[in-house]
C-alpha cells in the first residue's frame, strides 16, 4: 500500500503492507494489521469490510520506532469516544472525545472536544478541557493552531498557520466559530464563517442519487451472471468543481461494475468545490456505488 491508499504490486514500491485475515471464532469482524516495510507493526484493529476497511472497536497506530502513535475506538469506520495521540517519545500529546458517529457526519468532523493537551515532557496544558491549547503538525516541528479551550471547546481568539502558507485568526464562542480571517502568502485576505466545507454534488445527496439512477446501466454480463457488489471510487474534486484522477479502490467483485461506475462518474457535471479557510481547494473524495439486482 501507498500512504495515499493506493494498492501496489511490489513491496519495494510500497510504503506499508496491509494484511487482512479471517474473523476470529464468534465474530464477523476481520483482523487487520499493517506493517512498515521494515517489518514493524504500524496499525492493528478490526474491520467489517476488507477493502476499503471499515474499522470497528479499538485501533492502535504505532510509530516506526514501535512507540504508540494513536489509540482510538471506531464505529462504522469513524471515531467513537476517546482518541489518544502520543508524541514520538511516548508521552501523551492530546486526548480528544468524539460523540457517537452518525451516518450524516462529514468526513472531517468538528463535533469533538479536546480534553487533554500536554507538551513533550508530559506537562499538562489543560485541566478537564480548560486552558490554553497548542496543536502541532504531524511532525511536531511547527505549531498548527493555538487558542483557549473551555470545556474542551474552542473559545475566544485563535490563530494558526496551515502548511500551504495560509495564516488565520478566528473568534469562537463555546465551540461555535463566529468569524475567521485568512491571509495567503501574497497577503490577500478572505473572511469566512466555516473553516472547512466539503465538496458536494449540486443539489445534494438526493440529486447525486438521481444522477446515478438516471445514468447507470447495469452491465449485461454482470446481470446475466447475477454479479452484485459495491464499487468504491476515489477522485479529486478540483477548485473549479471538475472531477479528475479517478481510482478504483474496490471493484465490487467485477471489473465490469467498476468500469460502469467510472463511466458514469466521468459524466458528472461540476460539483461545488471544497472550501478551506474561505478558499476553494482540491479535495480527495471517495464514493461507493452499489450495484444490486432486484428479485
Amino acid at each position: 500500500m501507498k500512504n495515499d491508499g493506493r494498492h501496489v504490486n511490489s513491496k519495494d514500491s510500497a510504503d506499508y503492507i496491509r494484511i487482512v485475515s479471517e474473523p476470529d471464532s464468534g465474530t464477523t469482524l476481520y483482523n487487520i494489521k499493517e506493517y512498515y516495510t521494515s517489518g514493524k507493526l504500524k496499525f492493528i484493529s478490526k474491520t467489517s469490510k476488507i477493502d476499503p476497511p471499515v474499522y470497528k472497536g479499538q485501533g492502535v497506530e504505532f510509530y516506526p520506532t514501535g512507540n504508540r502513535k494513536e489509540v482510538a475506538v471506531y464505529k462504522g469506520g469513524k471515531t467513537d469516544g476517546n482518541d489518544f495521540e502520543y508524541y514520538p517519545n511516548g508521552k501523551l500529546y492530546r486526548a480528544t472525545w468524539y460523540p457517537a458517529p452518525k451516518a450524516t457526519d462529514p468526513h472531517f468532523r468538528t463535533d469533538y472536544k479536546i480534553m487533554a493537551n500536554n507538551d513533550s515532557t508530559g506537562k499538562h496544558m489543560l485541566v478537564d478541557g480548560n486552558g490554553y491549547y497548542i496543536g502541532y503538525r504531524d511532525d511536531f516541528k511547527k505549531i498548527e493552531e493555538e487558542g483557549n479551550l473551555k470545556g474542551g471547546l474552542r473559545d475566544g481568539d485563535w490563530k494558526g498557520t496551515e502548511p500551504n502558507k495560509i495564516t488565520f485568526i478566528e473568534k469562537y464562542d463555546n465551540g461555535k466559530l463566529l468569524s475567521g480571517q485568512a491571509a495567503d502568502s501574497t497577503g490577500a485576505v478572505v473572511n469566512y464563517t466555516q473553516r472547512r466545507i466539503e465538496p458536494a454534488f449540486n443539489g445534494g445527496e438526493d440529486a447525486f442519487d438521481n444522477f446515478l439512477v438516471e445514468n447507470i446501466r447495469y452491465p449485461v454480463n454482470a446481470r446475466r451472471n447475477n454479479v452484485q457488489g459495491k464499487v468504491f471510487i476515489r477522485f479529486l474534486v478540483e477548485k473549479d468543481g471538475r472531477l479528475t484522477s479517478f481510482k478504483v479502490l474496490n471493484n465490487g467483485g467485477s471489473d465490469e461494475l467498476a468500469q460502469e461506475a467510472l463511466r458514469v462518474l466521468k459524466k458528472s457535471p461540476k460539483w461545488k468545490p471544497g472550501i478551506f479557510y474561505g478558499r476553494a481547494v482540491v479535495v480527495e473524495y471517495t464514493v461507493p456505488l452499489n450495484f444490486a439486482l432486484s428479485d
